[in-house]
């Protein structure tokens, strides 16, 4: 856990990586510009560039967590908010870096191995806590910001919350509990996210796209909350069109990417300056939502990816420039503690008796003014003093009140937030409703479905008694045939042998007719079963 003592300011880390060469930069013979000098420090075209860390072309995927990423990870837990982008020109790996193969556990980016990474942590961490992980993902396509888990929004708005804090209204949130319900839905957005073939790359990315983990907390002995958020940024990259051979959309979507990302090269002049007030965010949505984490409360990591290839040096050079003004950046970094409602309710009481004791003092300043007015004069000195106490009575009058608005500001959020909270529970209840009915109407279902077995069961039984019964009807057949042929062969015998008596002639026929009228009773027994 990081200790809230640890608040304070901290710089923008910035990490340069560089590519190895692709296939075209070896197809056209070109070589390597940088000449790397020590674990921070990059030379091209003669000049050194310093930075938090240089990662060469032959570095691993986890090492570019290791060194990048694994430490914002613990941060974020601790109830501090992360950011980490990559930057560079199009085709110099950014995508590869952020998101590299999501499924391939050695060529997998920084996403992935964050999304197992923070799971990790939270199943070796205290019992006691309990948390609850959102995410969201969407991206900036021509300035306009569209969710990638629903692709009907295809035009969100930023907006403020109490903090003053810029966030993407209206973006669907889903509640993961594991590293294989994180990477569903990286997949899901990612087949939304819009890419096109370029000359420099056959999948270039066409948007800004932002990965957003929402990460609370709770001590559920001592209630202490944390809350913290990471944006993990994959940005679209600077293009030449004379290099990319953009046409048609593709060329609108670069002119696109380029004015944004001017926009973003704008507020990290202003910010490396130091001595502009104005910062101009707003002037892309991209910046408007990065506010926080450039010159605000976020510990950023900015990686700036490059090609090492002759042919792009031009580039290169402007995005290690990029780098050295973001570096100098420093950001106001605190952790997201949550107060309880007792904690809130001890604090409005003291600053209510604070207040109470303020109006008294102005109260009696206030009758000492119109004294004075009327004439009452007194000496210089406690005149002075007096004036000298309104006006510092009037100054913490002026900052109880804004305190005050500012407690009144956060209960009007706490109420939005539990509006929010029992609408979602209402929309639970729908569901659940909806579950009930199906539930039973699969009831039903499995009811009749067992009616129908039990009859079909029964009839099963009575068709092997029939079966049974058949058997036994053919098997007294067989044999009464077989007593008829004995009978038959007797009568060939006394035929061949004797001429037949009328005597003789009518014991056959009656012992001949007995039989006959035995099978025709039983025959008729076995009809009236198969009739039932």
């Amino acid at each position: 856990m990081v200790d809230a003592a640890e608040c304070g300011v901290c710089g923008v880390k910035v990490m340069c990586r560089f590519r190895p060469l692709n296939d075209a930069e070896r197809s056209r013979g070109d070589k390597d510009t940088p000449k790397f000098n020590g674990e921070d420090t990059v030379v091209v075209a003669g000049k050194p560039y310093v930075f938090d860390r240089v990662l060469p072309p032959n570095t691993e995927q986890v090492q570019v967590y290791d060194t990048c990423a694994r430490q914002i990870v613990k941060d974020v837990l601790g109830g501090y908010n992360g950011t980490i982008f990559a930057y560079g020109q199009t085709s110099s790996g950014k995508t590869h870096t952020m998101e590299g193969n999501l499924h391939d556990p050695r060529l997998m980016g920084i996403i992935p191995r964050i999304s197992r990474d923070i799971f990790d942590h939270i199943y070796s961490m205290d019992e006691n806590l309990e948390f609850h992980i959102k995410v969201s993902y969407f991206e900036i396509y021509l300035d306009k910001i569209r969710d990638l888990l629903d692709v009907s929004k295809t035009n969100l708005a930023v907006h403020e919350d109490k903090n003053r804090v810029p966030f993407v209204k209206g973006c669907t949130e889903r509640f993961v509990s594991s590293p294989d319900e994180v990477m569903d839905v990286i997949d899901e957005g990612k087949a939304n996210r819009h890419v096109a073939v370029t000359n420099m790359n056959e999948h270039s990315s066409r948007s800004h796209s932002i990965f957003l983990i929402n990460i609370k907390q709770e001590n559920v002995e001592t209630e202490l909350k944390l809350s913290g958020k990471l944006y993990l940024v994959d940005l679209a990259g600077s293009e030449k069109v004379s290099k990319t051979g953009a046409e048609g959309s593709v060329l609108d979507e670069a002119k696109n990417i380029n004015k944004s990302l001017s926009a973003l090269g704008n507020v990290i002049a202003a910010l490396s300056e130091g001595t502009k007030t104005h910062v101009p965010y707003r002037d892309s949505k991209m910046t408007r939502i990065l506010q926080d984490s450039l010159g605000g409360n976020c510990r950023t990591t900015i990686i700036i990816c490059c090609s090492p290839s002759v042919y792009n040096e031009a580039e290169t050079k402007s995005t290690l420039m990029f780098g050295q003004r973001a570096k100098t950046i420093k950001n106001t970094v605190s952790v997201n503690l949550e107060l309880t409602a007792e904690e809130w309710k001890k604090k409005y009481e003291k600053e209510k008796d604070k207040n109470r004791s303020l109006n008294i003092v102005i109260q009696k300043l206030e009758n000492e003014l119109k004294r004075w007015r009327k004439g009452k004069q007194k000496k210089l000195c406690s005149k002075t003093n007096q004036e000298e106490l309104l006006a510092s009575g009037r100054q913490d009058y002026e900052r109880v009140q804004e305190e005050l608005s500012r407690l009144h500001r956060d209960s009007d959020s706490a109420k939005e937030e539990v509006k929010e909270v029992l609408q979602a529970l209402e929309e639970l209840a729908v569901n659940y409703d909806h579950k009930s009915q199906e539930v039973e109407t699969k009831n039903r279902c499995n009811e009749q479905l067992n009616e129908e077995l039990a009859h079909k069961t029964a009839v099963q039984r009575e068709f092997s008694t029939l079966q049974e019964v058949s058997s036994h009807q053919k098997k007294r057949s067989v044999e009464i045939i077989s007593l008829l042929l004995r009978d038959l062969s007797d009568i060939g015998s006394v035929l061949t042998c004797e001429v037949l008596t009328p005597k003789c002639v009518q014991a056959f026929n009656v012992s001949l007719g007995k039989t006959l009228n035995y099978e025709k009773k039983k025959n008729m027994n076995f009809c009236c079963l198969c009739t039932r």
